[in-house]
């Protein structure tokens, strides 16, 4: 007997009010909450009341495995019937696990999210069905354009459906959607050219998007604050014709830019903004207005080129070469690549803007896929700012250069735009001085321990940028000296030395630590590392100067040199057309003299031409296997890759601050018309290791078109 049943048994013997009346009532109260409390979901079919129509729920689970990539049938219960719609999201139980199986049918699982697919009268499963566990809302979040788009883009790049819509439905918030989205407002009327004249096409453009066309063009922006309202003018003209709109910017502060060009442009209501800036409920709330059909417009992030945009007409992206483009989540695409798909798919406008141009864009041009958008060089040359080069010569001359690390041309330039308003200082690295060598023989220091490189974080203390042990007795072994110098000045010594030439001036830095959104028209120093740059509050920063080029040039990948002009353009596009820019670099390297001349769509052309001769992308189509070498070896020997593919490698990856190699990469290159092929014998490698369960120490990573290839 227990000892419960013990307690109960002497209480009996009790006179009447005592414990009997006491359990009593604790049974009914403990009944009574039995009574109330909501029983369980059937997790089968026996006993399960079914949904008399369409009682079989086709459900993609988000588990993002490539193995389980697949729909999974489950049962529908009669009183989720109204509710388990297509495109809702639904929550089911999945793996029996250790324990749940009971004469050989599957009794539970753990809870998963998932999307419901569609709903069928039969399975040829020939089982018991599990049945869906809760429909977590009756909103229809997953629309068949997003799945067909999140499909392509799986097949593209060789991923699971299930990680693609991660990426392209935010996480819900229960407040945001129990609130109605406002109603729609009317279609503006369709703008005029203004900016848009200076372009020999670009009126043009805009008549055809106001008119329901969908052309697709390339568009090489003019040097200026002009380009949002030009961009904006691009939505505005399509919001005309009844159709959506999408642009999608690298950042939160260019599509507050772009916000406020269109705000003005067509006033408030019309567009929503998706940055991850917002916040996740307010983020759900525009992204529930757009797919709801309340506004048709979206400036956005990299996110937002999923946005479930109504009867969309055109669809943008800014500045294609920024690396916040290419999504850092499995299966990693690139909204470029992404945004061509929905303009395929969709049958929609493209746009692709940049104030330079990158091989991808100058490739598009010349499959003749989109037609060009460029200004006469009459017109670029009366926009573009005067640039001028300091090379290799002139600072050996400079004693100004040696002694102080700028040379006397940039004082120079520095102090006659300090007159007239203020002075933008590009430095490729941020921090003091990153990079120290021999002041005599230029030899790079050192650490006596792990041979990593010297730096000075701090105005004194020397350690290493490896191990970070201090160095106090530091000599060069090659000539005995004892003295140091920069080989990169980093943003915050350039913002001291700029500060003790200059002490009247106020100087203003902006890096990964701190942005500047804008400046004040007034006299400044704003020293910024590259992507960094504040927008100033009015014609634009008088001068500019653009230190240590060659140390953006140097960098070991193929987009080097687009990289760096990519970024120097970006810095003098903020510069007035009268001002002048000096940039610290070797006059002869093309990517100086195409930035000299203001020739970005000739330099992609000619780094296009020798892509061709290389046979690299965006030629060709490559994909990255990446992980330990016999990991590697055995991925590449069990795939079954296309005929025409070639293997670069494997060769090992550099490891970082002074530790040993991470594993190997190789490269796998196909021609053009086999990357579909390479994508789908990759993922059908990858799904059969994972459903090996392969070690996590012999996993391997897979990408299609990484952005660095070395």
């Amino acid at each position: 007997m227990s000892s419960a049943n013990e307690s109960e048994q002497r209480g009996v013997d009790q006179g009447p009010g005592g414990p009997p009346e006491q359990l009593a009532l604790i049974r009914e109260v403990v009944a009574e909450a039995k009574a109330k409390a909501p029983k369980a979901k059937p997790r089968t079919w026996r006993g399960a009341a079914l949904a008399e129509e369409l009682p079989i729920a086709r459900v993609l689970v988000n588990k993002g495995v490539l193995h389980l990539d697949q729909t999974w049938d489950y049962a529908v219960p009669e009183h989720l019937a109204a509710d388990a719609q297509p495109g809702v999201r639904v929550r089911v139980r999945f793996g029996a696990g250790e324990g749940r199986v009971r004469d050989g049918r599957r009794e539970g699982g753990g809870l998963i999210d998932g999307y419901l697919i569609e709903r069928v009268a039969e399975t040829d499963y020939d089982r018991p069905l599990a049945a869906l566990a809760q429909v977590v809302s009756p909103e229809r979040v997953l629309s068949p354009q997003i799945e067909k788009l999140a499909r392509a883009v799986a097949r593209r790049y060789g991923g699971s459906l299930a990680d693609v819509l991660q990426l392209a439905i935010p996480p819900r918030h229960g407040q945001a959607e129990s609130r109605p989205s406002p109603a729609p407002l009317p279609p503006p009327g369709a703008p005029g050219p203004d900016g848009w004249d200076r372009y020999s096409t670009g009126p043009e453009f805009l008549r055809e998007l106001a008119s329901g066309a969908s052309p697709r063009a390339v568009w090489t922006a003019l040097p200026g604050p002009t380009w949002p309202d030009e961009l904006a003018r691009a939505m505005a003209a399509t919001l005309a014709s009844g159709r959506g709109a999408l642009a999608v910017v690298p950042d939160g502060r260019t599509a507050a830019r772009v916000d406020e060009a269109l705000t003005a442009l067509v006033g408030k209501g019309l567009h929503a903004v998706l940055t991850a800036e917002s916040g996740p409920q307010k983020r759900y709330s525009q992204w529930l207005a757009v797919h709801r059909g309340s506004v048709r417009a979206v400036v956005g992030t990299r996110a937002a080129m999923f946005a479930p945009v109504h009867q969309l007409g055109l669809v943008a992206i800014w500045d294609d070469g920024d690396s916040s483009h290419s999504d850092t989540s499995a299966p990693f695409p690139h909204v470029r690549e992404v945004l061509q798909l929905r303009s395929l798919t969709e049958g929609c406008g493209f746009l692709l803007g940049s104030t330079s141009c990158t091989v991808e864009a100058a490739q598009l041009v010349e499959s003749g896929w989109a037609r060009p958008l460029v200004a006469d060089r009459e017109t670029v040359r009366s926009c573009a700012p005067r640039i001028r080069t300091v090379g290799d010569e002139l600072l050996a001359r400079d004693e100004a250069a040696r002694a102080a690390r700028l040379p006397s041309l940039a004082w120079e330039t520095a102090r006659e735009g300090l007159k007239t308003g203020p002075v933008l200082v590009q430095v490729p690295r941020r921090g003091y001085v990153p990079r120290l060598a021999c002041e005599r023989c230029r030899t790079p220091a050192r650490c006596k321990t792990c041979a990593g490189p010297l730096e000075a974080p701090d105005q004194q203390d020397l350690q290493c940028g490896w191990c970070g042990l201090q160095e106090t007795s530091w000599h060069c072994e090659e000539c005995g000296s004892f003295r140091l110098r920069a080989q990169v000045v980093g943003a915050r010594r350039t913002a001291e030395e700029l500060g003790r030439a200059f002490p009247a001036v106020p100087v203003r830095t902006s890096g990964r630590d701190h942005v500047l959104e804008r400046v004040p028209d007034a006299p400044a120093l704003v020293v910024s590392t590259p992507g960094a740059e504040p927008v100033v509050e009015g014609a634009g920063y008088a001068a500019a100067l653009l230190l240590d080029g060659w140390a953006m040039l140097g960098f070991p990948d193929l987009r080097a040199g687009e990289e760096a002009l990519r970024r120097w353009i970006a810095a003098t596009c903020l510069v007035r057309g009268e001002g002048q820019v000096v940039i610290v670099a070797e006059p002869t390297l093309r990517p100086v003299q195409a930035l000299v001349r203001w020739d970005p769509v000739g330099h992609a052309l000619r780094e296009l031409a020798e892509r061709a001769e290389l046979r690299f992308p965006p030629v060709s189509r490559m994909a990255s296997v990446v992980g330990r070498a016999a990991a590697v070896e055995d991925f590449l020997a069990g795939a079954e890759l296309p005929p025409d593919a070639e293997i670069l490698g494997p060769v090992p990856l550099p490891g970082r601050r002074g530790e040993p190699s991470p594993g190997e990469r190789a490269l796998v290159r196909v021609p053009p018309g086999s990357g579909a092929a390479l994508a789908a014998s990759l993922k059908s490698a990858q799904a059969a290791r994972m459903a090996r369960k392969v070690a996590a120490a012999d996993a391997v990573r897979v990408r299609i078109d990484p952005p660095d290839i070395g």
